[in-house]
């Protein structure tokens, strides 16, 4: 890919009100927004979306209304909440299931999460702030609760009923469906060179076509800071992350209504681990923890879990922290995690061309407000009043240098 140039003089292919370009979560949920709208969209993905060479996949991903990584993000994941059931009775597939969520560590940690500290306590203050139905636990309410934990004694929990798990590949695959059943055109499998600034707008140059556009919007994940350069490739970074299914002896413990999805924040010098709930068709228990330092290549990751890789996570966390559960391994992934400095989102216009806008829904906490995320931006470019978007605006990065 190359970055953002100058005018191009390639003959146009097709046109359109807005190309859409990236058609992962916030990609999908802002074309199908445009087209809800009445925009006439391009949408393109260089894969054929749901797939699993970016951030959009892997059977579940937990979402909560109380957001530890600042109260900004709680009107974005209360509307992704309705938006999926919305979808849900249009396409007939279940998006979003409540089970119940527990956020929870030691009373006191300094140790980042998600770029913030003290992470328990501020989702709680979110919480109290956005009057979102929860309970504070202690340790022994939390192990009376959900026996599968294993506690040291001096946690504190943040309990909320209406947190859960969302399906990543049936969520994209209904908001692409929905954005085609109101016209919008969809290019998979089909690269994108070039978005090159035109009068009256830009055009996406492809493998295979030229396209143009009056707004372009790019959601193209892990590829953003390749294709569009400046501010974003000086700090944006890619991370591989590993997802787990571990066998289980007790499959009671984990089931819906007995476990919950959870974030286990973690003291210093430990690992956060997060999970869920038996509730993908997998015969194991998925479970997860971030690394935060090594980046890579979208294009050379390695996508492989190594039996090392799987043993670390088992011996030195989840045998830890949880019981039943044995370390036989009967599925594993990678995804990526495309990361700001302060761990919060890219909303913006692109510095030089006021027709592109840029988006990334950063550092693994973007899937749960995907949904009202791109129903803001379908908003914000369509010229429309919505959320306030200013506070995901690149020039923070600036501010911090």
């Amino acid at each position: 890919m190359h970055s953002v140039s100058g005018v191009s003089s390639s003959a146009i292919d097709a046109s359109a009100d807005v190309i859409v370009v990236g058609l992962g979560a916030v990609g999908s949920a802002t074309a199908y927004q445009l087209a809800c709208r009445g925009a006439k969209v391009i949408g393109i993905d260089r894969y054929a979306p749901p797939h699993t060479m970016g951030s959009s996949h892997g059977a579940t991903r937990i979402t909560r209304l109380a957001i530890g990584e600042g109260t900004e993000y709680v009107p974005l994941v209360r509307r992704s909440h309705a938006i999926w059931r919305e979808l849900e009775g249009e396409c007939g597939e279940p998006l979003y299931r409540a089970t119940g969520g527990l956020v929870f560590g030691p009373a006191r940690s300094d140790a980042l999460h998600h770029g913030k500290r003290d992470f328990v306590r501020r989702t709680i203050d979110a919480a109290l702030a956005h009057g979102i139905a929860h309970a504070v636990l202690d340790a022994a309410e939390i192990g009376a609760r959900f026996p599968a934990f294993v506690l040291a004694g001096d946690e504190i929990g943040y309990w909320e009923p209406e947190a859960g798990a969302v399906f990543p590949e049936a969520c994209v695959r209904a908001q692409l469906d929905g954005a085609r059943r109101r016209g919008a055109t969809l290019r998979v499998d089909e690269e994108v060179l070039a978005i090159d600034a035109a009068p009256g707008g830009a055009r996406v140059r492809t493998a295979r076509a030229t396209y143009a556009a009056a707004s372009i919007v790019v959601a193209a994940g892990p590829w953003l800071a390749r294709l569009v350069g400046g501010v974003y490739a000086e700090h944006l970074r890619v991370l591989r992350q590993v997802l787990l299914w571990f066998e289980t002896s007790t499959p009671s413990l984990y089931a819906p209504g007995s476990f919950p999805v959870f974030i286990r924040a973690a003291a210093d010098g430990e690992e956060h681990l997060y999970g869920f709930p038996m509730v993908d068709d997998v015969h194991g228990v998925k479970v997860a923890s971030e690394q935060e330092t090594t980046t890579t290549d979208p294009d050379a990751v390695d996508r492989t879990v190594s039996a090392r890789e799987a043993e670390a996570t088992y011996r030195g966390n989840v045998a830890l922290r949880l019981r039943g559960i044995g370390p036989r391994v009967v599925r594993a992934a990678t995804c990526l995690y495309t990361t700001s400095p302060d761990s919060g989102f890219v909303f913006d216009r692109h510095p030089e061309h006021d027709a592109i806008w840029i988006v990334s829904a950063c550092s693994g906490h973007a899937f749960k407000h995907s949904a009202g995320l791109g129903e803001a931006i379908a908003e914000r470019v369509l010229g429309r009043p919505g959320f306030d978007l200013s506070v995901f605006a690149s020039r923070r990065f600036d501010a911090a240098a």
